[in-house]
């Protein structure tokens, strides 16, 4: 089933359609609206498509009991509870609106997943955002997908730490809501991803048992595996980026700096120029070359009008602008049509 792109913004997402590039900031901003800014720099420097932020109140993603993860407290150095962990990295709201009107200056598209569920949902639906962006951990909330589901606006959905039924019931609450534009991206919830971990087959799996648009959301600390996604066909790319993986924060050290963001987008460019063609043929800076690299047939010593030409009297020869190699059984056995010096390119005309 051939499946229709989509349009986020000024973008067409879809498969043959440029990659779309999501720089993902997350919470790299450290609650700090100078640093938010010059995250937004950086990904429109290094030519994404979208910046995407977190929006949420801590006390609404989670439990005053709740631990944090495993990746935390490693990134970190230090276990605290995680909504205490949580309320350094909120963003202000009052820092959305420098943050879009950058965003809308330096022409890259401004997306936040609403990591508070609902309210965070409906304060970027008054920002008019124009796709909501979600988080693996949100995969099996049915009331959230329904409820966003039913805004009409693009959904795009990670998909860690989930089984394809987990993934299928998910597009199926969003489609209950009334959404059809959803883009699934294939993911470990890790951070950073080791190898071993990536299962990036199972992104063309996605593609293969889903009837929805399919990405991938890139936690290794490198650039390969998103390029392999886009040589894969994914059709969107999300990769967490920071202004330097010294700065302390969960997400820091699972992060590109700029310089690789930008070298990351720069390959993934790349890939359907390379890509290129399905059909086998001569491009054209090769046809100057053809006849300069191929062979041909040649005489290895004189030859006299009339001679009978036989395997002793032919060799193939560069450049390969006369009869090809291929013709040497049918040359055998022909008489020569004028005398013929050694290191002749045999034309049809030699032929007898």
């Amino acid at each position: 089933m051939k499946l229709r792109p989509l349009t986020i913004g000024r973008h067409r997402v879809g498969y043959g359609e440029p990659v779309f590039v999501i720089a993902e900031a997350g919470v790299n901003h450290n609650g700090r609206l100078d640093l938010a800014l010059k995250l937004v720099d950086a990904a429109a420097d290094a030519g994404a498509d979208a910046i995407k932020f977190q929006t949420f109140r801590a006390e609404d993603v989670v439990t005053s009991g709740g631990r944090m993860a495993s990746y935390q407290k490693k990134n970190l150095g230090t276990s605290e509870s995680q909504v205490d962990m949580l309320r350094k990295l909120e963003l202000n709201e009052k820092y959305y609106t420098p943050i879009m009107r950058r965003c809308r200056d330096r022409k890259i598209l401004f997306l936040s997943t609403p990591h508070g569920g609902i309210r965070s949902v409906d304060f970027l639906r008054r920002l008019k955002v124009p796709a909501y962006k979600l988080g693996s951990g949100d995969l099996t909330n049915a009331p959230l997908l329904s409820y966003i589901g039913a805004l009409g606006k693009p959904m795009i959905l990670g998909t860690g730490m989930a089984t394809m039924a987990d993934v299928k019931n998910a597009i199926r609450w969003i489609r209950a809501g009334g959404t059809r534009d959803i883009v699934m991206l294939h993911c470990t919830t890790n951070y950073p991803c080791p190898d071993a971990e990536v299962n990036l087959r199972v992104m063309q799996t996605m593609m293969r048992e889903l009837d929805v648009l399919v990405g991938y959301s890139d936690h290794t600390p490198e650039n390969q595996v998103a390029v392999m996604a886009a040589t894969m066909g994914a059709c969107v790319i999300e990769k967490h980026f920071t202004l330097s993986r010294k700065l302390k924060g969960p997400d820091h050290v699972a992060s590109l700096e700029p310089h690789e963001l930008a070298e990351m987008i720069r390959a993934v460019r790349r890939v359907p120029v390379i890509m290129g063609s399905a059909v086998k043929r001569p491009n054209a800076s090769e046809r100057p070359i053809m006849t300069v690299a191929r062979k041909s047939l040649v005489t290895i010593r004189p030859v006299k009008k009339g001679e009978r030409f036989t395997a002793n009297v032919l060799g193939v020869k560069r450049p390969g602008s006369g009869m090809p190699p291929a013709a040497f059984k049918t040359v055998i056995g022909k008489r020569a049509k004028r005398d013929l010096p050694a290191d002749t390119i045999l034309k049809r005309t030699d032929i007898g």
